[in-house]
């Protein structure tokens, strides 16, 4: 009978380490790291240093609707820091609406976006009429250019948003919508006693109304700011008049009409006259002014 011996045969298998070189510089020292310690944490007096060993990781977004991606994370750890809010558009029309929305910022400056549904929102100040459950802002009324402010909440954090509602329509804004006089004017002198700011009403007794003071640029509540019309001789010229009249403002226009007799008209232009400005006043000769009697009056038209 014969023995045999039988050994075991076992691959050879030599550990050799893959081993990553140190890196210096003047400022820090990192020591040198494995693949066996891949996604291990090295760290110096003044840098830290997060290794990978073949993740293929990154964050990516885009802006318009916007969006984050995180590629080849199994989890993430954050915190948010704000609640952003936007509005597409920025500045809305008075009486027209704005689209609000929301996103979570993140601490790694990512965002979270929010469904506006999902966002309790409120009117901070300014003139919006309210916002809706599904993030819809309406604009109010306005005089002028308003700043107005939004609010939302979200998981116990609150965010604001500046907006900007414009004034599109002149004659709108209670109590003087409609009556043919620009708003932000009437605002203007007669904030505080809206019931003097009828345009066929004089506040300031001067003799001229509301409607006629707008349209001269004079003030309404002041009665020695009026439009005044002065009809002079002119010296040597019997067959001529000299109409002095005040203020004159650059963004009016002003046209000295005459007629033999007001009842029978019409109105017409002088013909024949010559005009010079000195200041805020304008003169204006009539060369044909030798009747007995002539009447003038000077007609104003503002843009």
């Amino acid at each position: 009978m014969k023995l045999q011996a039988f050994l075991p045969l076992f691959p050879a298998v030599l550990a050799l380490p893959c081993n990553a070189q140190t890196r210096t510089s003047a400022s820090y020292h990192l020591a040198a790291e494995s693949a066996d310690r891949g996604g291990a944490r090295s760290a110096s007096a003044a840098y830290t240093h997060d290794g990978s060993a073949g993740g293929i990781t990154g964050i990516s977004s885009v802006a318009a609707p916007a969006e984050t991606a995180r590629h080849g994370y199994i989890g993430q750890l954050y915190e948010v820091t704000a609640l952003q809010l936007a509005a597409t558009p920025p500045s809305v029309n008075e009486g027209s609406t704005t689209q609000l929305s929301a996103a979570q910022l993140l601490d790694d400056n990512t965002t979270i976006v929010l469904p506006p549904a999902s966002v309790a929102w409120s009117v901070l100040s300014g003139p919006l009429s309210g916002v809706s459950a599904s993030g819809l802002a309406t604009a109010a009324p306005v005089y002028q250019n308003t700043p107005a402010t939004a609010q939302g909440l979200f998981a116990g954090m609150a965010g604001a948003l500046n907006l900007t509602v414009v004034n599109t329509l002149p004659d709108n804004y209670a109590p003087f919508a409609g009556d043919g006089l620009p708003d932000d004017w009437q605002v203007q002198y007669f904030l505080l006693n809206p019931a003097n700011a009828g345009p066929l009403l004089d506040p300031d007794g001067d003799g001229q109304n509301n409607r006629f003071e707008f349209i001269a640029g004079v003030i309404p509540t002041s009665a020695v700011s009026r439009f005044t019309l002065d009809i002079q001789t002119v010296p040597g010229q019997s067959a001529q008049k000299r109409l002095v009249f005040s203020p004159r403002l650059t963004d009016r226009t002003y046209t000295v009409q005459s007629v033999l007799n007001p009842s029978a008209g019409p109105w017409q232009g002088l013909t024949g006259a010559t005009s010079s400005d000195a200041g805020n006043v304008r003169t204006v000769t009539d060369p044909n002014a030798a009747g007995l009697r002539k009447f003038y009056r000077v007609q104003i038209q503002k843009p």
